[in-house]
Parts: structure tokens; sequence; C-alpha cells
């Protein structure tokens, strides 16, 4: 048991403890790989341009949190709350973010607000390209996210509370402050920090919309694609890392406080029919549907069309993408390649480190320093992971150096990067299974991979397949992760994409952009058959 522990911990250390460790040590070295101490840092706070993108990166990133968790906050009250027509449509719509690139809300908001864009003029004479743009461009990607942790924490109500409030003659208001948000808070907290922290250290809508507006994930980009200077790009990538850990460690110490909400007694709240709060929620929510739909619909429509907004003549032109700055189909079809790679890989994998975790027994030290790694990517940035990766992987010394560039480091790093959630929902899967299982085997004499073949993986497989298209959807649309270490033969869908938009080709970028969002979706849709299909096959013991 020990020494399955040890390979996959090896894993993590490998791929991830390692490279942060180098980078770390990096960060205080110089040009010539020097020690020079504090002297990069010093050198970063004293230049007055640099050290604005840490300004710059705190205010977008609040102001998107200030917009988005309210937004969702209200979207999932009328999803849970209130009996308004089409609540499931709704919540299909609130997803569609999850399924695209963080490069496409950018460039549909360039076809929306740009210089020639359809209605530029609701912004009053201001620019897109800056802040008013990335926060536009945060608030679409981080709404689903929000959404679907406020949705966890407003189905988990007693009715017999709100019975009790409403006996007591309490107003709907009172109600609302008294007993829904009360109730709702930890969720509420846990979306906050996860909208910050993922505006924070986004990169792709600053790269495509940002403009002269600095952050610090493009300073990054800029000091190592730009400039060279890997020492300086190691700083920012140290300076990007800390409010990303206070964010996870916040947000971890808020969980633990979190108590049972549901008592074996309680009571499942039904909304009622209230027409006027219906409508106006059913409004509401339309408003935000049309908003994601259009964000869309518009990179859609520019792609298919041959000079958006001058020639709407039809054309499959933007699609002829071996004629473009890009990689060319071969990108496309290296993206599928490493998402079907993530997601067979990195599901056996987390799900095998959650199970040594949370059903093995002795070796203590070992399992919490194994879920410690596990629970670290969480707060470590895409794009320090990938300049961590520089940093390990390209040192000749390194006998790991062959992987190198090639589509086994994309594979292990994008598996590392998104390993926390695949590593959570594992052990929330295994956690609901009675530990009696590996009791009675263990009397019986089996060995424990007999049981984990035959009774664990069996009723997990649901989970398993979450796990599976939760890698194959975030390996399509990642960029971050990966933008530094992809070569010539490797490139993906998504860093084609960010290059046609540095060469001018928006509309090619747009076509690409769309090319991941039906492949994820196609995907999606396969994912809820098989789990249909899973149901039916693997879990008719559970029904009665």
């Amino acid at each position: 048991m020990r020494a399955f522990i040890g390979v996959i911990g090896l894993y993590l250390v490998v791929a991830l403890a390692l490279p942060l460790g180098l980078m770390l040590g990096k960060s205080l070295q110089g040009s010539k790989d020097e020690f020079v101490g504090l002297a990069n840092y010093v050198r970063y706070f004293s230049t007055p341009a640099l050290f604005q993108s840490i300004g710059n990166s705190l205010w977008v990133s609040i102001l998107s949190t200030a917009i988005t968790v309210p937004s969702a906050f209200a979207y999932a009250y009328a999803l849970t709350r209130t009996r308004m027509p089409l609540r499931g449509l709704f919540k299909t719509i609130a997803l569609v973010p999850i399924l695209v690139p963080s490069l496409l809300p950018g460039l549909a908001l360039v076809y929306l607000f740009g210089n020639q864009g359809l209605i530029k003029g609701l912004l009053l004479g201001h620019s897109i390209y800056g802040p008013i743009g990335i926060v536009m461009a945060e608030v679409f990607t981080t709404f689903p996210h929000a959404l679907l942790i406020i949705l966890a924490a407003l189905a988990l109500a007693d009715a017999r509370l709100y019975e009790a409030a409403v006996a007591l003659r309490a107003s709907p208001a009172r109600i609302f402050w008294t007993v829904t948000l009360p109730g709702a808070r930890y969720g509420l907290i846990s979306a906050t920090f996860v909208v910050f922290t993922t505006v924070i250290t986004d990169f792709g809508a600053p790269k495509v919309i940002g403009g002269q507006y600095n952050v610090l994930a493009t300073d990054v980009y800029k000091q190592v694609i730009g400039q060279q200077n890997f020492q300086m790009g190691a700083v920012v990538s140290v300076i990007l890392l800390m409010p990303a850990i206070f964010a996870f460690l916040v947000d971890r110490a808020v969980r633990r406080r979190q108590v049972a909400l549901l008592s074996a007694r309680a009571v499942v709240y039904e909304p009622t029919p209230k027409r006027v709060l219906d409508l106006a929620m059913l409004a509401y929510c339309t408003l935000i549907g049309m908003a994601i739909l259009s964000i869309v619909a518009v990179s859609q429509f520019a792609a298919l069309v041959k000079f958006f907004p001058y020639n709407l003549t039809l054309t499959w032109a933007h699609y002829d993408f071996d004629t473009k700055g890009g990689g060319g189909w071969a990108s496309y079809y290296n993206s599928i390649r490493l998402a079907f790679l993530t997601a067979m890989v990195g599901t056996v994998i987390v799900f095998v480190g959650a199970y040594l975790v949370e059903k093995t027994r002795g070796f203590a030290l070992g399992r919490a320093l194994f879920h410690f790694l596990a629970m670290l990517p969480m707060a470590v940035p895409g794009l320090v992971l990938g300049l961590a990766y520089i940093f390990f992987f390209n040192a000749p010394a390194n006998p790991l150096n062959v992987l190198y560039r090639t589509m086994t480091i994309l594979v292990v790093n994008t598996v590392v990067h998104f390993y926390t959630v695949g590593h959570l929902t594992a052990l929330t899967a295994l956690r609901q299974m009675d530990p009696e299982f590996e009791t009675v085997s263990a009397s019986l004499k089996q060995p424990f991979y007999r049981t984990f073949w035959r009774v664990t993986v069996p009723v997990c497989l649901p989970s398993t397949l979450d796990i599976a298209i939760y890698m194959f959807v975030n390996a399509m649309t990642t960029v971050s992760g990966v933008v530094f270490i992809y070569g010539p033969r490797t490139e993906l869908a998504s860093i084609s994409v960010l290059n046609m938009d540095d060469t001018g080709e928006i509309a090619s970028a747009a076509a690409m952009a769309m090319m991941i969002f039906y492949t994820n979706t196609a995907a999606r849709g396969l994912h809820l058959l098989l789990a249909r299909w899973l149901e039916h096959r693997t879990q008719a013991w559970r029904r009665r």
C-alpha cells in the first residue's frame, strides 16, 4: 500500500512541488544564475509600471467579484426559491461559459463594443480595451462557477425554518435576511474567493481585450515571451501566487467552520408560486441568459461572414485554419488528443490517489502529505505552473528534459493543474461508501485491489465519469497552463486562438474558439448519455 501512495505522491512531487520550488529559487537569482537574494523583488517594486500591475489586478478582481457574486446569487435564487418556468433551460444556459476558452468573451466583446462594434455607443465614449473589457469578460467566465457553488448552498434548506418564520408573521424581506442569507453565507464566501482567485490569475481575457492595461498575469507573459527575462517572470509569478494562496487558505478555513444545515428530521423546501416574484425572476434570468448567448452567437456569426460588420456575406474561409497564423487544423486535433489523454490518465491517477487517502489505513503521515499535495494545485495559477515547468523540465541536467514540448508534458501539466477538483469529487464519492466494505473484505482475506475493482469502482463510476468530463473540458479550454510549454508540433486549439488574435485574424480565432465550444458541448452530451446508462446498469441496487 505504501508503494502505491509513494508512486502517485512522487508524481505530484515531480510534476508540482519540485518545479514550484525551482521557480522560487529562480526568483532569487540573477541573469547568470548567481544568487542575488531579494534584489529582483526590490527592482520590481521600484519600477512604477510593473508595480502598478498589482493595483490593476486587485481592482479588476474586486470589481469582477462584486458584480459576479450578487448576480449569480440572484440567478441561483430564481432557480431554487421560485416557481418561474424554464428553470432547467436557464440553468443549462448559465453553464455555457464553462465550455468555452476564456479568450472567446474577449473576442466577442471586441465585435460588440470595439472600434467598429455593433453597440459601442453603450459605453458612452469609453474604450472596451482596458479594465471595462476585462471586467465584462471575467464576469462572463466566472458566472457559472459562482452559480454552481451558490446553487449547492441554497439547495440545503429546511422548510421548517420558513414555516416557523411565517408562523411568527415575519415579512418576506425579514425571512430573506434572517433565514435565506445566513443559510447561504458559506456558499457566498466560497464563491467570492473562487471568483476573485480565478480573475486575478486569468490570462486569456486580459491578453485579448486588456489593451495597455497591465495586470500580473500578462506581466508574466510579457517578461518571459516578450523580454526573455525569466528571473523577473519568476518574481511576478511568486507575487501572483500570493493572493491565490491567501484566498485558498481563507476559503478552506471558512469551510472548516461550516456546520450541517440539514438534520435527519429536515423537510425539503418547496417554493410556492408568487406571481410577481416569479415574473421578475423570469425577466432577470432571461436578461442574463440573453447576455450569455449573445457572446457565443456573435462569435459564431463573425466566424461565418467575410468581414464583420462591413461584409456580411456568408463564408467558410475563416475555418481554413491551415492558411492562418495559428497551428492549423492540427492544433485542433492536438487539443482533442490532449483532452482525451488527460481525461483517461487523469481520472485513473486522481481516483486511485483519493482511494489511497480515504480507504487505506496506516502510513498516516504519508497519506496526509499526499492529501496536501493533492490540494495544492487549486492555489497555483496556470501561468505560474507553466513557467515552473520551463525551469524544471527545460534544464539540461534534468533527465526528464526529453519530455519538454511534447504531448506527454502537456498531459502531465494539465492533469496537475486540474487535479484538486477531481480529487475532492472522488473523496466525496468514496466517503459515501460504508467502511464496512473494506472491513468485510479484510476479514475474508481478500486483497484490497480486488475490493477496489469489484466494489469501489462500480459504485463510484458516476463520479469517475464526472472527473473525466471535467478533465476533458478543461483540457480543451486551457491556455495559461500550457502557453509556455507547447512545441511546434503540439500547439493546441486554445493557443491557436491566442496566436491568431495576435496576428489580427480575429474571425479565425473566433472560429477556432467555437470549434472548442462545439467539441465540449458534444462531450458533455455524451457524458449525460453515459451517466444515464451507468445509473441503470450499475446503480440499480440503490433504488427500491
